[in-house]
């Protein structure tokens, strides 16, 4: 079974790599607000004891009262409110998302995730150890922290796929034993020709079985998927300086006219003009 999660989800942490960083460890007493982090960054809240109040605006209070994790994959102002004087032990860090909001794992995940740590499978160990880590003195320690934060990400994203957890969008496809095969197949070889019905073989269903049911689970048509995702890559692409021509190619259009018409259909600019104004925003 791990391995089988690690397969869905190599091609994505490949091209759209996740980096984490430490800014807190200790005890949180009274009011804490949160505010947006920059962008493209998310946050995880480990709470290794106390418990607290939850709330952000037009959301029910969430009370935490066991270990547990909390994950906001795009930034998103909140308050943890805990006993003054007791208060609640965490280990927090900010989450770099490579291409920001574009990142499809961003867009995958809902605005917020809170698991209790016992739920997670597999993690009791690298919790053990990043508690250790984010609370102790030991040399190299945020070093340490911010790779076990992003190994704790990878074991969210394969509790939420191994329990069905997400309802719509890639991570829910992913969950599917059979749509997953044909997902993986267009992360990995983005460039291959993947008509409807190569990837209905694929996946080991009919055209017609496999359209519906992608459509039903990912919330788009498998040719739109198959489009949005390209796009993503060339974008991620473009930001790394590469030549226009040589991202038409490995994305699967073939030619720069091509991947211009699908680059404007999908995101209302041309690739040159994305990447002029990507520039102009970093500048």
């Amino acid at each position: 079974m791990a391995e089988t999660c690690t397969d869905r989800l190599d091609a994505l942490l490949n091209h759209f790599p996740v980096r984490a960083r430490l800014f807190h460890s200790g005890a949180l007493c009274g009011v804490t607000d949160f505010s947006t982090a920059g962008e493209g960054a998310g946050q995880m809240h480990l709470v290794k004891a106390g418990s607290m109040d939850v709330s952000r605006a037009g959301y029910p209070t969430l009370h935490v009262d066991v270990p547990s994790l909390l994950l906001y994959a795009r930034p998103t102002v909140r308050r943890f409110v805990t006993d003054a004087e007791r208060g609640a032990d965490l280990a927090c860090a900010e989450l770099h998302f490579e291409g920001g909001a574009a990142n499809p794992i961003v867009a995958a995940l809902p605005e917020i995730v809170c698991l209790p740590l016992a739920s997670i499978e597999g993690a009791d160990q690298v919790l053990a150890l990043l508690f250790d880590e984010a609370f102790g003195t030991h040399c190299g320690r945020r070093a340490v922290v911010d790779r076990l934060f992003e190994v704790v990400l990878i074991q969210v994203l394969r509790h939420l796929m191994e329990t069905n957890q997400i309802r719509g969008g890639m991570l829910a496809g992913l969950s599917h034993p059979k749509l997953r095969k044909a997902l993986v197949a267009m992360h990995e070889q983005p460039g291959d020709v993947w008509s409807l019905e190569e990837l209905a073989k694929v996946a080991g269903m009919s055209r017609s079985v496999f359209a519906g049911t992608f459509r039903s689970a990912v919330g788009c048509t498998p040719g739109t998927y198959l489009q949005s995702w390209r796009i993503q890559l060339a974008m991620q692409a473009l930001r790394q300086g590469q030549s226009l021509k040589m991202v038409a190619v490995d994305v699967g259009y073939g030619s720069e006219a091509a991947l211009s018409r699908a680059f404007k259909a999908q995101c209302g600019q041309t690739p040159r003009e994305w990447r002029q104004i990507q520039g102009r925003g970093r500048s």
